[in-house]
């Protein structure tokens, strides 16, 4: 995040991060500039990858969610740069994380049901190079799912 960050960006990166959709005019007046001056500072936003990408959002209920905890074998740079391009490459793959504890990575998997869910662990998690074990939760409820992330 950057240091140079004034109240009025994080307000309309809150803004932006809740609808991206709002026309400039519109976040202009939430925010108290001109439609030009929210232009350039979106556009000053995308030019440092403050403001990576905007998407839409469809509702996670309409997938089957799989929360896959990944152990590895071995422990090496190398090993984790393999596992991490052969997950990545998967679209199913919704979020993926290295972490700490008992396991070295969380994988979120969005599938279309059961059989594609099966099909989709065995290519990306089962078959994945250097895999000790994982196991999978399914999710029941999404109770919240979020993409904002604070700015202050």
């Amino acid at each position: 995040m950057p240091k140079t960050l004034d109240d009025i960006d994080h307000r309309l990166l809150a803004l932006l991060q809740q609808d991206s959709g709002r026309t400039l005019a519109a976040l202009g007046d939430l925010v108290g500039l001109s439609p030009s001056a929210v232009q350039r500072r979106i556009d000053r936003y995308r030019e440092t990858g403050l403001l990576r990408r905007e998407i839409a959002v469809v509702d996670p209920s309409s997938a089957l969610l799989a929360v896959c905890l990944v152990t590895l074998d071995r422990e090496s740079p190398e090993s984790h740069r393999s596992f991490r391009e052969w997950v990545q490459a998967a679209p199913e793959v919704q979020q993926f994380y290295n972490v700490s504890g008992d396991h070295d990575y969380v994988v979120i998997l969005a599938t279309s049901g059961m059989a594609h869910h099966r099909e989709t662990a065995e290519r990306v998690i089962k078959n994945a190079p250097n895999l000790r074990r994982y196991s999978t939760m399914f999710v029941l409820d999404p109770i919240r799912t979020t993409l904002t992330v604070p700015t202050r």
